[in-house]
């Protein structure tokens, strides 16, 4: 693990940034918590080992970030992504894993993630992924998305690039000019999930905006409302 001092620390303007580290190898987490200390703008609020106290850890600390490692001693944790997201739906998720794919992007996609990030990968590109994910972007390779979304657009036919209806009734409200607040209090969700529906739209339609997303919507005729 690189020299945290590598990467300069922002002081915080707000709350920190509260991540739960799932990751069993010892060594690993307790390099990573000794170098987020460098960082007043993240608060490392658990490190546990196993999907089964991650899970725990989650539903009592609501994290903003889970850092979850991929390969687990009781299970894979991009199959454990929903269950997460499930007891903690204001959290993101960012896997680390030792080798990446575009078809384990388009799986963590598919589940709610956040993106992923290799072990190999140098502590300042955790950290900046931890900002970005937390920002509401979705961290994922370049050359592992344009793949990943070509996977996802194949499973649900070229106009419709693996939206779910969910996703297709935020759409339709962004189309109607709603905001965050009326979408959340229209579909009975939260706040923050409605963030993360949007940004699984504009990573499945691969645009840029809201404003882009909908005119990608309109011409590929994804919208049942004009």
């Amino acid at each position: 693990m690189p020299n945290p001092n590598s990467l300069r620390p922002v002081s915080p303007a707000a709350a920190p940034i509260r991540v739960l580290l799932v990751e069993d190898h010892k060594m690993v987490a307790e390099a990573l918590g000794a170098a987020f200390e460098e960082f007043p703008e993240i608060q490392l609020v658990a490190s546990v080992e196993t999907l089964a106290h991650g899970m725990v850890a989650a539903a009592e600390q609501l994290p903003d970030i889970v850092l979850l490692d991929r390969r687990l001693p009781d299970g894979d944790g991009i199959e454990a992504i929903t269950r997460l997201l499930a007891v903690s739906p204001s959290s993101r998720v960012l896997v680390l894993t030792g080798d990446a794919n575009s078809a384990i992007a388009a799986r963590i996609l598919e589940v709610g993630g956040a993106g992923l990030l290799l072990k190999s990968g140098l502590l300042d590109e955790l950290v900046t992924a931890i900002r970005t994910v937390a920002a509401g972007d979705v961290i994922i390779d370049p050359e592992l998305l344009s793949g990943a979304l070509a996977m996802l657009a194949g499973s649900s036919g070229p106009l419709g690039p693996g939206l779910t209806l969910r996703e297709r009734q935020v759409l339709g409200l962004i189309a109607e000019g709603a905001g965050t607040d009326r979408i959340a209090e229209e579909l009975r969700l939260a706040r923050n999930t409605v963030r993360n529906h949007v940004q699984r739209i504009l990573v499945k339609t691969g645009t840029h905006s809201k404003l882009e997303a909908v005119a990608h919507a309109r011409r590929n005729g994804l919208l049942e409302r004009p």
